[in-house]
């Protein structure tokens, strides 16, 4: 496994303007709209994982029309074009990753937060799929994060 490169994962993207979203969505064959334009921003701009109710919330203030089902849409329509990742690593709920080039996930059992790390692909042996047509490859790990070990140790 490669050591995880913090600046490529976690880091947010530069904020990009309307026309630079706008130019994202169009590429993929998606409509803009004002709540299409805000989802893409605030997944570009949280590398947090979100769930729908995690990006509704934080939209809700900015337009106050905003429905979750419209966020599950606007996410479902994300994931079809290839913009987006579904993580299933949280029981009963779907997140969301912007990035969508191949990189590991550990979730933090105490505090939830979800991290990413480098994986090296080629490591991984599938030797035992001969036959198999592989469309994706997670890699999902569960523990305890740097942060939360160190808060445990101080009590």
């Amino acid at each position: 496994m490669k050591s995880a490169d913090k600046t490529h994962y976690d880091k947010p993207a530069e904020k990009l303007s309307i026309k630079q979203l706008s130019t994202i969505l169009t590429q993929r064959g998606i409509r803009p709209s004002q709540q299409r334009l805000m989802i893409l921003e605030y997944l570009m701009t949280h590398r947090s994982h979100p769930s729908v109710d995690m990006i509704y919330s934080a939209l809700l203030g900015e337009v106050p029309t905003l429905s979750r089902a419209t966020v599950y849409n606007t996410l479902n329509l994300f994931l079809e074009a290839g913009l987006v990742k579904a993580l299933d690593i949280v029981e009963n709920e779907s997140r969301y990753d912007i990035v969508t080039t191949t990189h590991g996930h550990f979730k933090c059992k105490v505090c939830g937060n979800i991290f990413n790390f480098g994986v090296d692909e080629t490591a991984m042996d599938t030797g035992d799929l001969s036959g198999f047509e592989v469309e994706e490859k997670n890699v999902y790990f569960k523990g305890i994060c740097p942060t939360c070990l160190k808060r445990s140790r101080k009590k």
